[in-house]
């Protein structure tokens, strides 16, 4: 059975909501609202750990690798089992309850941990008076409290008022040993809330871009439109968490910034329940009968997929907690199998244009990772980075560091439509560049961002660097995030075979978590002596930033080039000029959902 369609492969009498299928709509709320969930915690995040849980730098960063990466390698469990067996329907409800239980886990934070100081056998406390990139060091006794900085070289510690706390005024740093001690309680129930995060992305998010997918027909010319309209939604949840989580979280409470990250999830979760009509069974389960049979005992195959939800959970929780031990010659193999497993799929299932689309698929797939990985900076070292050598006051008040977050989701919002329909402009006068020549942009972008901002950083000298040099990485990152997400997004649903869709869109954001494990040994790279969970020897520090940041650049965008030159054989797989029998049974038809 098919339904005629219209010029363009849109389906004649589709009930759409400006000139997209209503369903559209649902989803933009949901990944919106699940996105200002995912991206205020982020935002707060490195922050949180490095501050508050007193983790030193390079372990904050890798534990932060850890959970981005896994956050994304646990989709393709969650895009399989959706295929297979529960439907994306099902599989994004119970990642969003997953979801509010992890958001809302964050919100319980204790006391925090403290950093002991022993000088001549007495213990004195350090810790900061406030939160974020400007919270000074104290040093507190049982007679008082003073502010404490260290000079040049961080060879002394220096007490502005030795007297309150019985000090000398200047204490040699080799004299004197710290320690942390953390409450062991609260900090398991981190690791809980970010492994019910990461299994709730896990059965989200790729899934939910599978039925934005599932809305257009191979031919319909709105499909990369589309992506980018649902795209601008993900950023708008992202822009609308950053002024508002990282605001609440730095000023008021790590709690209550992440409280309020919590509530966002909920509010995707009701909206995505009340509103799964208008996605009129396109996310439904492949077999309700097969759902229903009995895998074990009382359980069937949903409830296994479930259960599959919880080992999800364990793992991940075992992983973020030991993520320093992790080596990193294991992620790589990881890596490598898959991308073998991959391969070996498109040569022995597929044949003649399905194969080469699938090679077409795989390339998207692996091109992303230089993107990302110096992308998901933003998060970890980008973040430290301005809380500490980034002179953040504009208009006369000193920004909270997450606030800077908004700047890449601010400018999705704005270029996200301009970008849309200048895909659309282009294409009907044959101007549109290829989905390779975009990517090859978006990471040339890359590490031109990374270069700009070192040169704010020689700018500089010894002082902070300029805000505008943020603002200028973020909007080069941005126009190289618009060449690569959205159209990598749009390619994969596009050349994949429809019964390896999910498989594929589980390996896209398992690349991406790939992806995000190297930012974090990026970030580990950029790493500083700390002390109280603020720097001992900035101008060292500020150096091995710019050091690593200038070697990426160069990288990314030797990288970028590379792919350039061989996007002719990439747009060659795509055989974009054929539409084969199973995309397309008819050519004035679109099989019905």
């Amino acid at each position: 059975m098919s339904e005629a369609v219209t010029a363009g492969g849109i389906p004649a009498g589709e009930k759409t909501f400006l000139g997209h299928p209503r369903g559209l709509y649902i989803l933009f709320f949901t990944e919106m609202w699940e996105r200002f969930s995912y991206y205020g915690m982020r935002g707060l995040l490195i922050l949180y750990l490095t501050q508050h849980f007193l983790f030193s730098d390079a372990r904050s960063a890798v534990m932060y690798g850890a959970y981005t990466a896994l956050v994304y390698v646990m989709t393709i469990i969650g895009g399989s089992l959706a295929d297979r067996y529960l439907g994306q329907r099902k599989a994004v409800t119970y990642g969003a309850i997953l979801l509010v239980m992890g958001h809302g886990l964050m919100a319980f934070e204790g006391d925090g941990s403290k950093e002991l100081l022993t000088y001549q056998g007495q213990d004195y406390q350090i810790t900061l008076e406030g939160r974020g990139g400007d919270a000074p060091q104290v040093i507190v006794s049982d007679s008082g409290r003073s502010y404490v900085s260290f000079n040049e070289g961080a060879t002394q510690m220096l007490i502005e008022d030795p007297g309150a706390v019985g000090l000398p005024a200047s204490i040699p740093t080799d004299s004197y040993t710290t320690r942390v001690e953390q409450e062991e309680l609260y900090v398991n129930i981190l690791y809980l809330a970010l492994a019910l995060i990461i299994a709730g992305v896990g059965f989200l998010k790729a899934n939910i871009s599978t039925i934005v997918g599932s809305l257009y027909g191979l031919g319909d010319t709105r499909r990369d439109s589309g992506f980018t309209i649902f795209y601008m939604g993900i950023n708008l949840g992202s822009l609308l968490s950053s002024l508002t989580v990282g605001i609440i979280g730095i000023v008021w409470g790590w709690k209550w910034g992440f409280g309020l990250a919590g509530i966002g999830m909920l509010a995707g979760l009701l909206t995505f329940l009340v509103f799964q009509p208008w996605l009129e069974g396109r996310a439904d389960p492949p077999s309700l009968e097969k759902l229903k049979e009995k895998v074990f005992g009382p359980i069937n195959v949903e409830w296994a997929c479930y259960l599959a939800g919880v080992g999800i959970i364990i793992f991940a929780m075992l992983t973020v907690m030991n993520s320093h031990l992790i080596p990193q010659w294991f992620v790589g193999m990881l890596g490598v199998l898959v991308f073998l497993f991959l391969v070996a799929y498109a040569v022995t299932k597929l044949a003649g244009i399905e194969r080469d689309r699938m090679l077409a698929a795989i390339y998207f797939i692996l091109a992303q990772i230089p993107f990302w990985a110096l992308f998901e900076q933003a998060g970890s070292s980008l973040t430290l980075f301005t809380a500490r050598f980034v002179d953040r006051t504009m208009f006369g008040v000193t920004v909270p560091t997450p606030v800077f977050q908004f700047l890449n989701a601010g400018y999705i919002v704005l270029f996200a439509p301009i970008f849309a329909w200048m895909w659309i402009a282009l294409a009907k006068n044959k101007l549109e560049p290829s989905a390779p020549v975009k990517f090859a942009f978006g990471v040339f972008l890359a590490g031109l961002g990374f270069l700009s901002l070192v040169g704010g950083i020689g700018a500089s000298g010894v002082g902070l660097t300029a805000v505008y040099f943020i603002f200028l990485i973020y909007w080069i990152h941005t126009m190289g995030e618009l060449m690569v997400s959205p159209v990598g997004l749009s390619q994969v649903t596009k050349l994949a075979p429809a019964r390896a869709v999910g498989m594929s869109m589980g390996a896209w954001f398992l690349y991406s978590g790939l992806s995000n494990y190297l930012a974090g040994v990026i970030a580990q790279a950029t790493g500083a002596e700390t002390i109280g969970g603020q720097l001992t020897d900035v101008a060292a520090a500020k150096a091995g930033y710019a050091e690593v940041y200038t070697n990426v650049a160069y990288i990314a965008m030797g990288i970028g080039v590379v792919m350039l030159l061989i996007s002719p054989i990439i747009k060659k797989l795509m055989h974009l000029d054929v539409v084969s029998a199973e995309d397309d049974p008819q050519p004035a038809s679109v099989a019905a959902h």
